[in-house]
């Protein structure tokens, strides 16, 4: 079974490499790298010691989020929420990027990546990294449970409750529990039950009236809270209130423990021995054939069935589960001993972010206000066109209100002048007022085009949902290009004006999504530019039509002209240092990984030019390296909001551009994604971009940590005298500004 499992994994690789690298040969002649002169320039660039591996980068970012886990500077909730941030990121960490270095291992793969790493090297380090967060994270939760209790927020074991609580869930249990449970035996006459992705599962040893010991698992299930809020106990002293959640005191216990004291209803007429919770993570890895399907949407919806069925990359374990039960697992899931980690309960602790719904102001941020730009404050959506035509609109989210790009969109559909609406979709969630706004337009008889990206990771199963609603409503929905993922982000609307036509789009870093642009820091830009507008019915042409190039304007569009695109503008910072001129790059990202690009900031730095990178998550560059990187400093910022906006600055010996979009430079986005990345047209923007937000970014001194030359991170603090400065609630401090002033006006 093992050796069926490896081929299948190493079959999977083959299939997604073969069809990576035929999307590689339709594209070449767009993908560029250096040319050979420049190749020879920068042999000595090639040392891998000059390389941070993706995999090790990711996991450094990780522990800057455990880093605002233990930092007492943060709400007590927002540092549990950290934790649990935590326990979710590297569960999606092993379903990926562990299996995906599974898959290669058992592929027999043994190139030598460019930071001189092979899949078999590189496999155990990455596994015993995560392990050791994986003890940090439990650690540093272990460390707020009392500080939590001292908050009236108390966190107990199921067995050290008092008869009335115990009492309490008894009912609980019997109405809201029992119902929906499923135990599955095993046994001669019953096959070892499957056990569904990222599942919390009991593992049950009974005696049977025979004398003889079975197995059983049990689910937990994943539709009701794991933490469940308990009465309080006899004597305490809290006072009542109508709502739970605002109690002064509450008292939580886990689902599972629930469950666990509740076995002998399952199992009537047996003796219950033990129980013990596991957690099952697998291969989530979709390798779609998309060269050879006929029907992308049918596809999909097959591989996200699939993904429950994967490989088994971890089990986690209780650290009281004994060896028999322990060995009942790995043998029937196919574990080595590489695989099982054993931690003391609870497990999962992605399950902390349910504490996020108690309403304790006063152990939380404070609650953000978000602004409207002055430009469309007290506008009527009708006037939003007339607004975009006056200049260019930059929106600042969350800092400013997503409500301006769903008026954008609602306004269009509404609008008889309107004729046409077109747009990209990534991940949208299961709440999208874009893509309500987008059904209202088609059934008001305006062309409606989507793009919907099915494979957008852990959304397929939204985006098919979505996509088939679209088209109950008559929109024109495509499903993407083969080979690439469309990632880009982007809306135009085509609209009558007398006797000409126009074009509105709105262009932005982060997805149609109105809940995660509460949570994410990302930019949008509402422009009529003639430019760019035809720029965005090329992109179209292209991703609904049969168009296979496009002549643009001034977009740059990945993975056509955006390398190439930036190479240019480095080279042209080159060569402004080589004249003895002031060069400068401010690029700031999600993440940087691509070798040709890093070498080409490399270069850079060694002809004299300034480079300030700020990366928020993977960074494979070595900043500060003698003689290479002298000139490169990289800052990270991880804090209440995910840092999610992308904003490449050049100075151009004074005649400064700005290029914003949805592109990091990765060698996925860059050849393998329809990205776009788009100039800045306004000056004033570009002095807001310049002078204020990259400025307020740099100057972080709060949340702020650099990469030194060894590849190891410094959480930088105000020195002396220096006034401290976050820049995340720095900006929450100046939207609130905004609205009251509004508000006074």
């Amino acid at each position: 079974m093992r050796g069926t499992d490896n081929q299948s994994r190493a079959d999977e690789y083959h299939g997604r490499e073969a069809v990576k690298r035929s999307t590689e040969a339709a594209y070449e002649e767009f993908s560029t790298d250096v040319s050979s002169a420049a190749e020879k320039a920068d042999a000595d660039l090639r040392d891998p010691s000059l390389y941070v591996n993706r995999e090790l980068s990711l996991l450094d970012f990780f522990e800057r989020v455990v880093d605002e886990a233990r930092d007492v500077n943060n709400p007590l909730l927002e540092r549990v929420k950290f934790v649990g941030i935590l326990g979710s990121i590297l569960g999606e960490f092993f379903m990926v990027r562990v299996a995906g270095l599974r898959q290669q291992v058992d592929a027999g793969v043994v190139e030598v990546s460019a930071d001189g790493y092979t899949p078999q090297k590189l496999l155990p380090l990455v596994q015993e990294r995560a392990w050791d967060l994986m003890r940090e994270a439990r650690a540093c939760f272990s460390e707020l449970r009392p500080e939590l209790d001292a908050a009236g927020i108390h966190m107990v074991d199921y067995d050290t409750l008092d008869a009335s609580q115990k009492a309490a869930l008894d009912v609980y249990f019997a109405e809201q529990v029992f119902p929906v449970l499923t135990p599955l035996a095993f046994d001669p006459g019953r096959p070892f039950p499957h056990i569904s992705n990222m599942s919390h599962n009991l593992a049950v040893l009974i005696r049977d009236q025979s004398g003889e010991e079975r197995f059983a698992r049990v689910k937990v299930p994943g539709s009701l809270p794991r933490l469940v809020l308990a009465l309080a106990p006899d004597g305490a002293e809290a006072e009542p209130a109508e709502d739970p959640a605002t109690a002064p005191q509450q008292w939580f216990t886990w689902l599972e423990q629930v469950i666990a004291a509740h076995l002998q209803s399952l199992f009537p007429g047996m003796e219950i021995l033990e129980s013990h919770p596991f957690r099952v993570t697998r291969d989530a890895e979709l390798a779609i054939q998309e060269l050879e399907a006929d029907d992308l949407l049918e596809t999909i919806e097959r591989f996200v069935r699939r993904r429950r069925f994967g490989s088994v990359i971890r089990v986690t374990i209780d650290e009281q589960m004994p060896e028999r039960i322990r060995g009942i697992l790995s043998e029937n899931l196919e574990l080595g001993e590489q695989d099982i980690y054993t931690v003391k309960s609870p497990l999962g602790l992605s399950s902390l972010w349910d504490l996020q719904r108690i309403d304790r102001p006063d152990l939380s941020y404070q609650p953000l206000v978000q602004s409207t730009p002055a430009a469309l404050d007290g506008a009527e959506e009708a006037d939003i066109f007339a607004a975009i035509r006056q200049r260019d609109i930059l929106l600042h989210h969350p800092y400013d209100s997503f409500d301006p790009v769903v008026d954008f969109v609602s306004s269009a559909a509404d609008d008889p002048e309107v004729l046409a609406i077109k747009t990209t979709l990534y991940r949208v969630g299961r709440n999208a007022p874009v893509v309500d706004a987008l059904m209202e337009a088609a059934a008001n008889g305006k062309q409606v085009a989507v793009l919907l990206e099915l494979k957008a990771r852990f959304d397929e199963e939204s985006n098919i949902g979505w996509a088939k609603a679209l088209e109950r409503e008559g929109v024109h929905v495509v499903y993407g290009l083969v080979g690439l993922k469309t990632h880009s982000k982007i809306m135009l609307v085509v609209r009558r004006e007398g006797d000409r036509i126009r074009r509105y789009v709105h262009l932005g870093t982060g997805n149609y999504n109105s809940v995660t642009t509460k949570l994410y820091t990302d930019l949008g830009y509402l422009t009529c530019d003639e430019d760019l507008g035809a720029d965005a019915s090329v992109v179209f042409n292209q991703l609904t039509g049969y168009a296979t190039s496009g002549d643009y304007r001034k977009f740059l569009v990945a993975p056509a002209t955006m390398r190439r695109g930036i190479e240019e503008r480095i080279d042209r910072e080159i060569a402004h240092a080589e004249r003895g001129e002031e060069a400068h790059l401010i690029f700031k990202m999600n993440s940087l990984v691509d070798k040709p690009l890093i070498r080409r900031l490399y270069r850079a730095s060694q002809a004299g030019v300034k480079v300030e990178l700020n990366v928020r998550g993977m960074c494979c560059l070595r900043p500060g390296v003698a003689g290479v990187s002298d000139n490169i400093t990289e800052r990270s910022i991880v804090g209440r909001f995910l840092e999610h906006s992308r904003i490449y600055w050049f100075r151009n010996g004074g005649d400064e551009e700005i290029l914003m979009g949805s592109a990091d430079l990765m060698p996925r986005n860059l050849n393998r994604r329809v990205e776009i990345l788009f100039p800045v047209q306004d000056p004033g923007i570009v002095r807001r971009l310049r002078d204020e937000i990259l400025s307020v970014y740099l100057s972080d001194n709060m949340k702020t940590r650099v990469l030194r030359p060894d590849g190891t991170w410094k959480h930088i603090w105000p020195a002396d005298g220096e006034e401290p400065l976050n820049s995340q609630e720095w900006f929450v401090s100046q939207a609130r500004e905004a609205v009251l002033t509004q508000e006074d006006e």
